[in-house]
């Protein structure tokens, strides 16, 4: 379902955030304290460093391990701790850059190591983090603590990449071994639901339904799975429940209404995005789909405001510009409807509506040869997906309860968002 975008994304940001917050920064000062210690430096003046380091005093103890550069500028550790100490400040890329000078000038400990693959981490350069991570993971006893954390860490770096099929093995290994963690679980769960394992995806909802049974976003991650494997009615529910278990939980009234969109059911699919809305004001989305749902019941005195100021926060949604070209062809105002259905037509070129929409406008205005153009083009799109259509039944005939099962998998069937 295209709706399934910017649930998507807001959804993700949300609990890779959580997960990063959470536990990779208790993981970041776990492994500092693990910093190894050097004979170069003198015993008293490094105590000194350790111990403003200790105290929170990151200014006081970035001066003293500078000092210690000064006269053992060959010696790892100072450089390891002033990595540290701009990690804790937050500055990771200036962080990774001194862990890397304490690597390339001492043995590669997987204590700085680890540092450095935790500041790449925060600092979003997930790709490197997890070339930091796999090769530890390696090192690791299989069940120590040090393994269950590398294991998430590297499938919500995948998580983070949008390498959802990726990260499912690493979160469903980590999910075995710490069974209550839900936001592990939810992870999981939007993982395998974007990587389109839906019955995973109902296996892990009802392990979270135990730790959570009012959990507003598992209903919500029920829900979409039962959508993409075409149970209506199943999916409508898992939302309504959502809605009824945490009025407020974002999207939960936006996928509801969606569902009851899709399904032709607009007045009520209007109220649920008028309550996006009271939740979330700026929910692009929800602003479409309202007016859209108006158009479709003949409401449209407040349409034209709505498209017009989702237009300006998000002028990528070919939906907008649609229902905004026919109202200006309703109007009369075929300059801004021409504009509007153009938009759309770039946007959606395979989309029959437009192309049809476009012909009628291009007649009205006397531009018969666009007109027959666009028609054509309609043309051509329906007959294809006629075509499409008899090719799907043909080949479910084929392979029905008595024949031979395919050679390999038939594509994916499902609409397109």
């Amino acid at each position: 379902m295209p709706a399934h975008d910017v649930m998507q994304e807001r959804k993700g940001k949300r609990v890779l955030r959580s997960l990063r917050v959470g536990l990779a920064l208790g993981w970041l000062a776990a492994a500092a304290a693990c910093i190894p210690q050097t004979n170069e430096a003198s015993s008293t003046v490094r105590q000194a460093a350790l111990a403003l380091e200790q105290q929170g005093k990151d200014a006081e103890a970035e001066s003293a391990w500078r000092n210690i550069l000064q006269s053992h500028p060959n010696d790892p550790e100072p450089y390891a701790h002033l990595g540290l100490l701009e990690a804790r400040q937050e500055h990771y890329k200036e962080a990774v850059a001194l862990y890397r000078k304490a690597l390339a000038l001492g043995p590669k400990l997987p204590s700085v190591e680890l540092n450095m693959g935790l500041a790449l981490f925060k600092n979003g350069d997930l790709k490197q983090a997890i070339a930091v991570f796999e090769p530890l993971l390696k090192r690791e006893p299989a069940n120590s603590a040090q393994a269950q954390q590398l294991t998430v860490l590297i499938g919500m770096a995948h998580y983070g990449l949008a390498e959802y099929g990726a990260a499912v093995p690493y979160l469903k290994q980590a999910a075995v071994r710490d069974p209550n963690n839900l936001p592990l679980l939810l992870a999981l769960a939007h993982s395998d639901l974007w990587s389109r394992q839906f019955k995973d995806v109902m296996n892990v909802y009802h392990q979270i339904l135990t730790l959570n049974p009012d959990s507003a976003e598992a209903d919500m991650l029920a829900g979409e799975a039962l959508d993409e494997m075409k149970d209506n009615e199943g999916s409508t529910k898992m939302f309504r429940a959502a809605v009824k278990a945490n009025p407020r939980e974002p999207n939960a009234h936006f996928g509801l209404g969606y569902l009851l969109w899709t399904q032709k059911q607009y007045p009520e699919a209007a109220g649920e995005f008028r309550a996006e809305l009271a939740n979330d004001p700026d929910h692009v989305q929800a602003m479409v789909y309202l007016a859209d749902s108006q158009m479709q019941m003949n409401q449209t005195a407040e349409v034209r405001p709505l498209l017009e100021k989702a237009e300006r926060l998000d002028p990528s949604l070919p939906l907008v510009h649609l229902d905004l070209g026919i109202l200006y062809t309703d109007a009369g105002d075929n300059q801004n409807a021409l504009r509007e259905l153009e938009q759309a037509e770039k946007l959606i070129p395979d989309d029959v509506n437009v192309h049809w929409r476009l012909g009628r406008l291009y007649r009205s205005m006397g531009n018969k040869a666009e007109a027959v153009a666009e028609f054509d083009k309609a043309s051509k799109l329906n007959k294809a997906a006629d075509e499409d259509l008899y090719k799907k039944i043909a080949n479910g005939a084929a392979h029905g309860p008595h024949a031979p099962a395919p050679a390999q998998p038939p594509a994916d069937a499902g609409p397109q968002p």
